[in-house]
């Protein structure tokens, strides 16, 4: 087989990860995507970055093994956690993704900003270092989700349980009014609906698109990409080796 015909192996700790998977495959068509849901594992978010950078590096470990072009890591608290380790490991395009804050912040001068993350991302230096970037730029409001990635695993996207959640989690930021949400856990935008409807005309921002043109570039610029017009194929699998979870990964993905 052709490098070029080797899959792009897609990671994420669940479910979530079908965001960052669904703009590839509308991108590149063309190309053989694994997805891998690691659901044994999740969610990474309330682990320790030593936990998840050791699961990650296994799991990519495996599916090196088997053979594949290029790595993406569909999960912020992943990437941050074990981005940089697997680029000095393989020689092959590795393409992590993280919070859209750029994107937020440039949406109108000093626009006030939430930004909704896993408790391990908002604390890892490489989110720090993002937030930093922009810290003089606009009001930013950080706001720790344990327990939504769950719910979102479970279903619960556009509920009355979601919505009890979601009451519960913005208590504390009382009355306070925002230009954009920054949703920065590739889970969040299966329950973007459920979010709206507790954020009314708010804009809310994801990672993902910008996640697949960047691996695109990777393999045009590696040579890895094939060629358009062909037809590609993505494999589903999930940690658990539960049909029901790849299922949900299917209908997330072509609806």
């Amino acid at each position: 087989m052709k490098k070029a015909d080797l899959p792009v192996a897609v990671l994420d700790s669940g479910i979530g990860g079908v965001t960052v998977l669904r703009e590839l495959v509308k991108l590149m068509p063309e190309e053989n995507f694994i997805y891998l849901a690691d659901s044994a594992n999740a969610p990474y978010g309330t682990k320790s970055t030593e936990l998840v950078r050791e699961i990650t590096l296994r799991n990519v470990a495996a599916l090196f093994d088997e053979g594949i072009k290029a790595v993406v890591i569909a999960c912020n608290t992943a990437t941050g956690a074990a981005a940089k380790t697997l680029r000095e490991t393989y020689d092959l395009p590795v393409v992590g993704i993280e919070p859209a804050i750029k994107m937020a912040a440039d949406l109108c001068d000093r626009p006030s900003v939430l930004v909704m993350a896993t408790p391990l991302t908002l604390k890892q230096e490489k989110f720090i270092d993002l937030k930093n970037r922009f810290e003089n730029a606009e009001d930013m409001t950080l706001l720790p989700c344990a327990g939504l990635v769950e719910l979102i695993e479970e279903g619960h996207t556009d509920d009355g349980v979601l919505d009890a959640f979601l009451e519960r989690l913005f208590e504390p930021l009382g009355d306070k009014k925002f230009d954009a949400a920054v949703l920065g856990c590739t889970h969040y935008p299966l329950a973007a609906a459920g979010i709206s409807k507790r954020l009314p005309g708010v804009r809310l921002f994801d990672g993902s698109a910008g996640v697949a043109r960047q691996t695109k570039r990777r393999l045009v610029s590696e040579g890895l990409k094939r060629p358009e017009g062909l037809t590609g194929t993505v494999e589903i699998r999930n940690s658990l080796s539960d049909e029901e979870i790849n299922r949900t990964v299917r209908k997330y993905l072509y609806t």
